[in-house]
């Protein structure tokens, strides 16, 4: 009996977790799978089993190969950029070449897009951004723009210009960690490769980056997670538009059940998501199993 108890003991301090994982997640994701393979679910009364219709409808639409080109270079070119930039910023602050006081004054401007919410940072770069904002006043003024630019509401620019305000608002995250990678760099391995003659080109090669790889792998992966799913960020700067130019998996998935009330659809794209997630976070895990 005290065998069966101390057995016992971890899963019911783990039980309230459990319960709450199942209730809020476990189930809702089920639920959601049996909508995908019915006709239009909450809408119709009495639905009826249709197999893999929807998934056949969601997959031959040309708004969802849209929004699989766009969700990628989104993503892509998030993930690429938060990691360029947040590395060079984590090794200026890392320098021995600026005091103290000054990597403090800096690291607090450059964190500062962390702190923000989405909404706020939608509706400060909309004025930015705006034909009539600040933006395209320096660019006129500087001769390299000579009409003024609909950056959120052009086709032509607004998957850009979305993509470089994801950009402003996730690099901090890198930033953070590989400064704290950085720091975490033993300097005998530095003194030591200079004494043999190599430059700074070859220790950052050589030494940073493979010291830093395990944190650069695991962040790039988190990250792609996080950006295949954003939603608030695209929701209030572009809502997907114009004409589908900024739509994401999150927002046609979302347009899908509360705009065209498609319910049986939209489930059929949430779980073409969640494939793609789980897909991730295997890889992710995987990754930090080889780690340890």
């Amino acid at each position: 009996m005290n065998t069966f108890k101390k057995k016992a003991a971890p899963y019911l301090y783990l039980s309230p977790t459990i319960i709450l994982m199942i209730v809020l997640m476990l189930i809702p994701i089920v639920m959601v799978i049996s909508y995908s393979v019915m006709n239009n679910v909450i809408m119709n009364k009495n639905p009826i089993y249709i197999g893999l219709g929807n998934y056949k409808t969601i997959l031959t639409d040309e708004v969802f190969h849209t929004t699989i080109y766009n969700t990628l270079f989104f993503t892509v070119g998030s993930v690429v950029m938060h990691m360029v930039i947040g590395l060079l910023f984590a090794m200026l602050l890392n320098s021995r070449l600026f005091s103290t006081a000054t990597k403090s004054f800096f690291r607090v401007i450059y964190i500062l897009p962390w702190v923000f919410t989405a909404a706020i940072i939608a509706i400060l770069w909309r004025l930015l951004l705006n034909p009539n904002g600040i933006i395209n006043y320096f660019l006129t003024q500087a001769g390299i723009i000579h009409t003024k630019v609909e950056w959120l509401g052009s086709r032509d620019t607004a998957l850009y210009a979305l993509t470089f305000i994801n950009i402003w608002s996730g690099y901090p995250f890198y930033m953070i960690s590989l400064l704290a990678g950085l720091q975490g760099i033993s300097q005998d391995l530095y003194e030591a490769a200079e004494v043999d003659g190599a430059n700074a080109y070859h220790q950052f090669i050589s030494i940073t980056i493979p010291q830093l790889k395990p944190i650069i792998l695991s962040m790039a992966m988190l990250d792609c997670i996080w950006t295949m799913q954003q939603f608030p960020l695209v929701w209030m700067t572009t809502g997907g538009g114009p004409i589908h130019a900024t739509e994401m998996l999150s927002t046609y998935t979302y347009k899908l059940a509360f705009s065209k009330y498609e319910f049986s659809l939209a489930s059929a794209s949430a779980v073409i998501i969640l494939i793609f997630s789980m897909v991730l976070a295997s890889v992710y895990v995987r990754r930090q199993k080889a780690s340890v």
